[in-house]
């Protein structure tokens, strides 16, 4: 059974899910807009910048067609949030690979380079063909677990970098929301695994800004 609740006569589905959801988005677009005054001219730098804009986009649309709306939508209106949020991961991993570009071997750079942008080709064609959303857990866990975890460890042991450690401990918590996606553990008919698992995004997207932040100082 779905939670719902009316409001001025509209249905709300899922309204903690929705919420929760929003509260990605608005952690996402504070961040954007904050590391945007910085104006820091680090590539790495902006692609870091530009997953807050395209994950703040995916999670309010998420939130509004994904849960709150979807009965006013065909299911496929799912799909402009799906994609963007693996673009948004994507963007990820491409300003990990530029954050540690200096000290990686060039090889090792160019190859995480060339699989940043097939895998999400792959993972997207695969997604849209099949509309289901199986792909996109799949292609975020190899993202954050086989590209990201990796770099930013590798960063952190050779140099002791402040924001890879942040990125470490904002890597840890999107575990801890995939646990609760995943297993769907919920606390009660209102509060239920979605709603978790979005709050500890939310959680972590704002420790990855943190991370950005300090960024400028390493």
């Amino acid at each position: 059974m779905i939670s719902s609740i009316e409001i001025c006569g509209i249905q709300i589905l899922e309204p903690a899910a929705t919420i929760s959801d929003l509260a990605v988005s608005a952690v996402c677009f504070f961040a954007f807009f904050k590391l945007k005054k910085m104006h820091q001219n680090i590539i790495s730098f902006k692609y870091f910048n530009y997953f807050f804009l395209s994950m703040g986009i995916a999670t309010i649309f998420g939130g509004l067609i994904g849960h709150a709306f979807i009965y006013a939508f065909d299911f496929a209106c799912k799909l402009p949030a799906w994609l963007t949020s693996m673009v948004s991961i994507s963007l990820l991993e491409r300003a990990s690979i530029k954050h540690a570009k200096s000290i990686l071997n060039p090889i090792v750079s160019r190859t995480y380079e060339i699989v940043n942008v097939v895998e999400l080709l792959i993972f997207m064609t695969i997604t849209f063909s099949t509309l289901n959303f199986f792909y996109v857990e799949i292609h975020s866990g190899f993202g954050l677990n086989a590209v990201i975890l990796p770099i930013q460890l590798f960063v952190y042991i050779k140099t002791k970098n402040k924001a890879s450690k942040l990125f470490l401990w904002g890597i840890g918590v999107t575990m801890i929301s995939a646990f609760f996606f995943m297993t769907q553990i919920s606390i009660s008919f209102w509060i239920d695994y979605l709603c978790i698992s979005h709050t500890f995004m939310a959680i972590a997207a704002y420790i990855f800004y943190r991370a950005c932040y300090n960024l400028r100082l390493s």
